[in-house]
């Protein structure tokens, strides 16, 4: 297993990769046409959710992604994955599961800006210091000789600089931002979805043929994702709906970006891509049901039971 895998080549050349690039930085313009200074400002003033959320999702995933490796033992390429998916800030899908599951619709956004903001260089340093504390992992980034200045500037273009004209735009052409925004990220993300759904095809048969080996590893990863989130909120004391967004926060990550990373810097290695593939369908499967759950599904299952 642990040579074929590594050996699976998936078809994606660099045209593909620069689609994927353009895509993300269009939904990231989309996100920051949203986000004023005065945004910043309302966290500074009651920043308690906002500072648990990012330490649940740039400190303490990582660190249990570490432990959850060091107990299952995955194989070397897949556990690389899971510290990339990790690594990365929260996808911004997360919004939309957030105010399906009645959470804190705000505190949602205000986590989705600053841990992009944060990822620029959060999500390189998570990525290269927790792989290179577990001896497989680490003899791939050796191997490899990852550069990290490399993957701080593919961040920078692909999530800061849009980060900075939308938000530019916004402040000197502000109803303008607004009316566009919706369409902006709207096709951003439905530019995304078609161009994984092509990406997909050409690669159906490797991932029919390989994803088995991952779907429980991801299941349990993302779960603990979830769990750690709203149990950090629940142990500093916070509300029911600011716990339900920092565990979707948590759980649904930038997969996208961890992808799009697999691809420039570990040519498409076959573990690290098809984790962070599976990833991305499981945590839309997964953001959907718990969204349903935390606004009507417990009550209808409540009633369902009762009447029994």
């Amino acid at each position: 297993m642990s040579e074929s895998i590594d050996a699976l080549q998936l078809n994606l050349n660099s045209g593909g990769l620069h689609i994927m690039n353009v895509s993300l930085a269009i939904i990231m313009f989309g996100v920051a046409l949203e986000l004023t200074v005065e945004d910043f400002k309302k966290v500074a003033k009651n920043p308690k959710g906002t500072l648990i959320g990012l330490c649940s999702q740039f400190f303490v995933l990582p660190a249990l992604t570490f432990l959850l490796v060091i107990l299952m033992e995955p194989h070397p390429s897949f556990a690389l994955g899971m510290m990339m998916v990790a690594a990365c800030p929260g996808g911004n899908i997360s919004n939309f599961f957030s105010l399906l599951a009645k959470g804190n619709a705000a505190l949602s956004v205000s986590m989705t800006a600053f841990a992009t903001l944060l990822s620029i260089f959060m999500t390189p340093f998570n990525f290269a210091f927790w792989a290179s504390l577990y001896g497989p992992t680490n003899a791939i980034l050796t191997e490899i000789h990852l550069d990290l200045f490399e993957v701080f500037r593919i961040i920078i273009l692909i999530l800061g600089i849009p980060l900075i004209l939308g938000m530019t735009l916004r402040h000197f052409k502000d109803t303008f931002s607004q009316k566009i925004s919706p369409f902006i990220k709207n096709f951003g993300i439905i530019f995304f979805a078609g161009f994984v759904i092509v990406a997909f095809s050409m690669n159906f048969e490797h991932f029919t043929n390989f994803v088995h080996l991952v779907i429980a590893l991801v299941f349990f990863h993302n779960a603990v994702a979830l769990m750690s989130g709203y149990g950090l909120g629940y142990i500093f004391g916070l509300p029911k709906p600011d716990r339900k967004s920092i565990a979707i926060e948590t759980g649904i990550q930038n997969s996208g970006l961890g992808l799009l990373l697999i691809f420039n810097f570990f040519d498409g290695l076959g573990g690290m891509a098809l984790v962070a593939a599976w990833w991305g369908i499981w945590h839309i499967i997964a953001g959907l049901s718990i969204g349903w759950y935390w606004s009507i599904g417990k009550s209808t299952l409540q009633r369902v039971f009762t009447n029994a």
